[in-house]
């Protein structure tokens, strides 16, 4: 017996909306439709996954096949019109949450614009899910009361919601969303068990149920785990730097122990979600909580502040490396490797390159300086903070200085005697640990890398 059409609505057609609606979409009778704002920025989204194209130009292995597949199958469409949601047996909304960068507050203008908007469509028996990043709390208290209030439906009686949060990367969208544990946090257990039913379809790990508080939780935390470690890995690269040895054959060395696994430092932390949900947690711990713990917790925002202030660190290092070269921080041509802030992918979100040609103008606005990036992946479209190209011997042909921000694997097969001779001055700034000091030294480079000093180190 076959079972009973779905029909389903995916909103916002971003790195997690767009991966998880074309898998769902593959499903025999489900019928998937994405909704996407038609703004100037990211409307052309909507004519680009309607001719069966994918928008992400960094590698996605199986997205590509995956669109036009369940594209021609007339399976999946997207439009601008929410109408659509008149007839929606599931709901999933997957619309950006930001942080403020100043107050470090959660703008949750989408998330509100777009319950409201369901709200006035949706009809009973709808099964809502948040896939969204929210500060813990935010679900019950301001995604539920608006629901309810604009649709003049009862959660968990007429309607049902839930909370599962994305573990999408970019690069692996697919596979971290079938090939990853799912929590879900339901207001009741007929939401749990819808949700289950939904994500049953196209994630072959486990199904984890929970309450949607602690859903909530796990995803902040999750991600400030990782970014308190990484934060770690920065602080350690630091002091090896002032001990003038190398942070990356340490954590070598380290890892060499089946039990242990440390990170390694960079250029900073970008993306989505590590810079934004420890703030996240933090927020929601001071709106809905106890706060009986408050003036313990200090670990969560130092660790921000730290990773924060890697991309500076890279500035700093640059400058050194033009006091070396006698070299002033004027009449110069700076070059940024690498825009994206994860290799191989066009996902320029929060990427620790802008925080360093921020923080260059900021320093030196009223010198002669020429900014230039070079990224292989990432269009105009989503980065204006300087020139841009995919012309590696444009970016490179007379700099001062190459900062490389982003590990793209074209990066490692640079010949650097080639790169050498179409420099002004042979300076490299390594954040991702790229070169080997000794190599890029050896062919006259003044070298600079986070986590390791400035001169050379020979065995006794």
């Amino acid at each position: 017996m076959n079972e009973a059409i779905k029909r389903i609505v995916v909103i916002g057609m971003g790195y997690v909306g767009i991966p998880m609606a074309a898998l769902l979409a593959d499903v025999p009778n489900f019928y998937v439709t994405g909704i996407q704002r038609r703004s100037q920025r990211s409307g052309w989204k909507i004519d680009w996954l309607n001719s069966g194209k994918n928008p992400f130009k960094g590698d996605e292995p199986g997205l590509d096949e995956l669109i036009k597949r369940v594209v021609e199958n007339n399976k999946f469409k997207v439009t601008d019109d929410y109408e659509v949601v008149n007839e929606a047996d599931y709901v999933l909304i997957d619309v950006q949450t930001p942080v403020d960068l100043h107050s470090k507050v959660p703008r949750y203008e989408s998330l509100i614009e777009v319950s409201k908007k369901t709200a006035k469509h949706m009809k009973k028996e709808v099964t809502i899910i948040i896939e969204s990043t929210v500060a813990p709390g935010t679900t019950d208290n301001i995604v539920s009361p608006i629901l309810e209030k604009e649709s003049g439906l009862t959660r968990g009686e007429d309607f049902y919601l839930a909370f599962s949060f994305e573990r999408v990367m970019p690069g692996k969208l697919l596979e971290y969303i079938t090939d990853f544990p799912r929590v879900i946090g339901g207001g009741c257990s007929e939401a749990n068990k819808r949700v289950k039913y939904l994500y049953g379809k196209v994630v072959k790990k486990e199904l984890q149920v929970t309450d949607t508080l602690t859903a909530e939780l796990t995803k902040c935390i999750e991600n400030s785990y990782r970014d308190v470690n990484i934060a770690f890995s920065n602080e350690m690269a630091l002091l090896c730097e002032d001990f003038n040895r190398n942070i990356f054959e340490i954590i070598e060395l380290i890892n060499y122990r089946h039990d242990r696994m440390m990170h390694y430092p960079g250029s900073g932390v970008g993306g989505h979600c590590l810079t934004k949900d420890p703030y996240l947690l933090l927020y929601g711990h001071d709106a809905y909580s106890q706060k009986d713990f408050k003036s313990y917790i200090k670990l969560v925002p130092y660790s921000r502040e730290l990773n924060d202030f890697m991309p500076v660190h890279m500035v700093s290092l640059m400058e050194d490396a033009l006091r070396e070269a006698r070299k002033l921080v004027d009449n110069i041509k700076i070059t940024l490797m690498g825009v994206s802030y994860k290799a191989n992918t066009d996902d320029t979100r929060n990427t620790p390159a802008q925080s360093i040609i921020d923080t260059l103008m900021k320093r030196y606005h009223s010198h002669n300086i020429v900014y230039i990036a070079h990224d292989p992946y990432v269009k105009k479209r989503d980065y204006d903070h300087t020139e841009l190209t995919d012309d590696l011997e444009k970016a490179i042909e007379n700099s001062d200085a190459l900062l490389f921000a982003t590990n793209h694997h074209q990066y490692y097969d640079i010949d650097l005697d080639d790169l050498k001779n179409k420099m002004r001055t042979p300076i490299i700034i390594d954040g991702r640990n790229i070169f080997k000091k000794s190599e890029v030294e050896q062919r006259g480079f003044i070298y600079r890398k986070v986590g390791e000093g400035p001169k050379n180190n020979k065995l006794a």
